[in-house]
């Protein structure tokens, strides 16, 4: 198989924009390929072989003489090439440029999204929530950058919690492990154990596990 080449974009772009009327022309000035149509602002493409800064650089210089810039990419391959794909549209979006992807082996291109100023839209629920778990934080543990599976979540703060008041008041009531550690869904956590270190020993009430226990020794030497 042929190593593929810019150039190979070329043809299925070219001929994507003449359908539409366009008169179409490569290696305008700085610009892979321009497109004209009457008095219509005109169109510039750049090609690359997948996507990277240097092409969205290069797109963004464009943005100076027509708000019109689209990038062209080989189309991708398999749900995981989607995935990426779609991942890249939505940063071209925020960008204000086009997107279209070709089809090399079948000779065709299709536009996957056109230029237009972008409108972001905050989430507020995301927002709400991003605001909770910063305030249900104690201290702060965790150094930025670290890997997620080190890192100390609020619910296990909260478990541990939980797990000191019991350690040092023996089986509690989960109303008063709550009401004592600050905790309102202290049931439900010790009820769940997620970490496993809590057993039910009774209607409402809990204690350690022996992993709990153990757990929690430990944490408590650390912070001498």
């Amino acid at each position: 198989m042929e190593k593929l080449l810019e150039t190979d974009l070329y043809g299925p772009v070219k001929a994507l924009f003449e359908a539409r009327g366009f008169e179409v022309k490569g290696e305008i000035g700085a610009s892979d390929i321009v497109a004209v149509r009457a008095d219509d602002d005109p169109v510039i493409i750049e090609l690359k072989l997948g996507f990277s800064l240097t092409l969205l650089h290069q797109a963004i210089a464009r943005q100076s003489i027509t708000e019109r810039v689209y990038v062209a990419v080989p189309k991708w391959k398999g749900k995981a090439g989607w995935r990426a794909f779609k991942r890249n549209i939505g940063l071209c979006r925020r960008l204000g440029l086009g997107v279209i992807a070709v089809d090399v082996a079948g000779n065709g291109a299709d536009i996957r999204c056109d230029p237009a100023p972008f409108v972001l839209r905050k989430s507020k629920s995301k927002k709400a929530a991003l605001r909770a778990a910063f305030e249900r934080r104690k201290g702060d543990p965790n150094r930025g950058g670290a890997m997620r599976s080190k890192l100390v979540t609020s619910y296990r703060q909260e478990a541990q919690r939980c797990a000191l008041y019991l350690l040092s008041h023996g089986p509690s009531k989960g109303a008063d492990v709550a009401k004592s550690v600050e905790v309102a869904h202290a049931t439900r956590l010790m009820a769940d154990n997620y970490h496993g270190w809590f057993v039910r020993i009774g209607r409402g009430i809990y204690d350690l596990s022996q992993a709990g226990r153990e757990t929690v020794i430990d944490l408590g030497a650390q912070k001498e």
